[in-house]
């Protein structure tokens, strides 16, 4: 694939209907629409189908023409090329949704018709950096139900951005109160209960004064509930209860408490599936995912990379200085699946500006990086797992806790989970 007069064909389904071209420059991204035989000439002169400003694309850079099983994109014998996956190519049949070529610093992703118009009423979201089609949808559908009352479930893989849309629900909210966070995962089954309902003091051997529970600290504002599908089965059954009735007992009290906090959960997990298995409580999960906002993985918005990633490096200029991808890294970024979703990629950059030279990532850094991150261990998925890693380290919490990239206080939080469910 690095000859200029190769032709490239990807065998995949084409759509059936019209094809969504998604353009991002470095500084901007919309979305066109190509309609059954039309031709559609890219460019930076005004003539063209597609201005596009971006000095680095030729007034007249290259050519998209509808055919019978997909796509075709020709260069139009423009100065930096038409480049598929960093192989410069003169033209190339395109037939899956989702394939993507470059011109200059500009990126074209294409989807199929199922990939419908993002709304007309598109504003950016506080907090969410994107603005891919699947992406406007996420903010609109933010939009529509961030002042409403009732809970809120965010599902979507590790590191989709769940605590991201959490913050903008409640930022756009305009409820008084703070927004408070708990993760599921790392709450002790012992104090779990005072972290969500607070205790009186007294109430049991430790509580040397008086405590708000999350709820009341969220009173007015906003409860986000990270993880979950990690809720042991009691705190399932108290947790409905709240939910359902607005008022809240702390430990060693006998009164109760009305307290008006809208519930924002997240989970990466099926909370169908674990409600068919026994471990999660349909009633409560009926109760919590009233309003659902659903977070589609980096893969499926390869179109927002390039806005990430600008968004990512500006952070990490404080350590490094002024950071930038060559046209080639930002290439080899879009080729890779991010199992790991946004949170990878911005592991991986940082992990390029250390090594990049002058504040330039070019492609070896970013493979060098990649190749760090496939390596690394991925984090337990279970208590159960906490405890094997306990036991190849000898018993050793930190070790251990170290190996599974967690804190010592979520490892601990693990292990005593653990315990209880074979006790």
């Amino acid at each position: 694939m690095s000859g200029r007069d190769e032709t490239q064909e990807l065998l995949c389904h084409a759509p059936s209907g019209a094809w969504l071209m998604e353009v991002t420059t470095p500084r901007e991204s919309w979305t066109v629409r190509i309609e059954r035989g039309q031709t559609v000439r890219l460019g930076s002169g005004e003539r063209c189908d597609v201005t596009i400003p971006d000095p680095t694309v030729s007034q007249r850079h290259a050519e998209v023409r509808w055919a019978k099983d997909g796509l075709e994109v020709s260069d139009l014998e423009s100065k930096n090329g038409l480049f598929l996956d960093s192989a410069r190519v003169r033209s190339a049949k395109l037939v899956a949704s989702g394939s993507h070529f470059q011109l200059g610093r500009t990126l074209v992703v294409l989807r199929g018709e199922e990939a419908h118009e993002p709304e007309a009423d598109f504003e950016p979201v506080p907090g969410i950096v994107g603005s891919s089609a699947v992406m406007r949808r996420v903010a609109c559908e933010i939009r529509r139900v961030a002042r409403l009352k009732a809970p809120v479930l965010v599902v979507g893989e590790t590191g989709t951005g769940k605590d991201l849309v959490a913050t903008a629900l409640h930022q756009l909210s305009a409820r008084p109160g703070m927004m408070v966070p708990l993760n599921m995962g790392t709450l002790s089954e012992g104090l779990a209960d005072a972290d969500l309902f607070g205790h009186t003091r007294g109430a049991f051997t430790g509580a040397i004064t008086q405590r708000s529970g999350a709820f009341v600290l969220a009173n007015g504002g906003t409860l986000f509930l990270d993880e979950i599908a990690d809720l042991s089965p009691n705190l399932q059954v108290k947790l409905l209860r709240v939910v359902e009735d607005g008022r809240v007992r702390a430990i060693g009290s006998t009164e109760y408490r009305e307290v008006d906090a809208r519930v924002v959960s997240a989970t990466w997990a099926d909370l169908s599936e674990r409600v068919s298995q026994g471990r999660f409580r349909e009633d409560l999960l009926h109760r919590i995912s009233t309003l659902v906002v659903r977070l589609p993985p980096l893969r499926r918005r390869k179109s927002d990379i390039a806005a990430l990633s600008r968004c990512l490096l500006a952070r990490y200029a404080a350590e490094f200085g002024e950071l930038a991808l060559t046209d080639a890294a930002l290439s080899s970024l879009m080729r890779h699946d991010w199992p790991g979703n946004v949170r990878q990629l911005g592991s991986v950059l940082y992990r390029s500006a250390l090594m990049a030279e002058q504040g330039m990532i070019d492609v070896g850094d970013v493979a060098q990086a990649i190749g760090s991150s496939s390596q690394r261990a991925k984090p337990v998925a279970s208590p159960v797992d906490a405890q094997r890693v306990l036991k190849q380290h000898g018993g050793n919490v930190s070790a251990a806790a170290r190996a599974l990239r967690v804190p010592r206080s979520t490892f601990r939080a693990w292990l005593e989970r653990a315990e209880n469910s074979a006790a």
